[in-house]
């Protein structure tokens, strides 16, 4: 499988589809890669290269106890974009991904980025605090914690209702994409699976989303249950300088899925762009 090494000795997988302008994704949590195959398919069918990677402690990568923060996945981020030699390349962050993406240029800058899309993502910060009153309590995250320690095989089915929106009254239940997102889930190592619970909740990009000086997207479901809107791509929209927010009205968080059609179209009518 092809893979990249980090200097700590992690091993990062990374698919790599199509030729032309690139385009690299960014998963969330506790997902990998394959959650991005219908946006990559669809956009290296017509002339665009698709690269994701599976973050450390996720998928196909390695498992390693330490450098599960957004930090750490950043300098990954910005090693695979090295090893591949990317240039002007459109940076296609989800939930935890978002976070990821917005740290990346944080920390890296946009020397080698063209765009950014932001798809019900983490950023700015979703913990609660007093400066961020819209932000979710400490307390339901650690709920998380404690579900993935009591039986997280368990935690992961029951996850996927909320994160597609399942829950909702009338949704029409896919069990296929229950099924795929659970044995995606259940691919993520341990202590990933817990330890970035505190790197998406705890985590503040403000600083991060004020260096962006590249056109931005941001795609966000009104019903988002996971990150709610309030807290995020609102206050985004604002810290970045220029960009463009569409909300998806009842779309949940994991609309790149169940609204993927609509989603691969914004996202080529973006790349489009000028």
């Amino acid at each position: 499988m092809p893979s990249i090494k980090i200097e700590d000795g992690a091993e990062i997988y990374y698919k790599d589809w199509g030729s032309g302008p690139p385009v690299v994704f960014s998963h969330g949590w506790p997902l990998n890669a394959d959650a991005f195959e219908n946006q990559m398919f669809f956009l290296a069918s017509r002339g665009f290269r698709c690269i994701a990677h599976d973050r450390r402690g996720h998928g196909r990568s390695s498992q390693p106890w330490a450098g599960n923060d957004l930090d750490t996945y950043a300098d990954d981020l910005a090693a695979l974009a090295r090893a591949l030699d990317l240039r002007d390349a459109v940076h296609v962050g989800h939930s935890t991904g978002g976070g990821e993406v917005a740290r990346y240029i944080g920390r890296h800058g946009t020397g080698r980025v063209a765009k950014a899309v932001l798809i019900g993502a983490i950023p700015p910060l979703m913990l609660k605090t007093p400066v961020n009153p819209e932000g979710t309590p400490l307390e339901e995250f650690d709920k998380l914690r404690a579900a993935v320690l009591a039986d997280r095989a368990a935690f992961w089915r029951e996850l996927s209702l909320p994160f597609y929106g399942y829950n909702r009254p009338g949704a029409e239940v896919s069990e296929g994409v229950r099924d795929e997102f659970w044995r995606q889930s259940m691919m993520a190592g341990f202590p990933a699976s817990y330890f970035c619970i505190k790197a998406f909740s705890e985590t503040d990009t403000t600083e991060d989303l004020k260096r962006f000086d590249v056109p931005t997207l941001l795609l966000h479901g009104s019903d988002d249950q996971i990150v709610p809107i309030r807290a995020s791509a609102m206050h985004s929209s604002k810290l970045i300088r220029g960009a463009t927010l569409k909300i998806y009205e009842g779309a949940p968080h994991g609309m790149a899925t169940t609204l993927k059609h609509r989603v691969n179209e914004d996202l080529l009518a973006f790349l489009g762009a000028s």
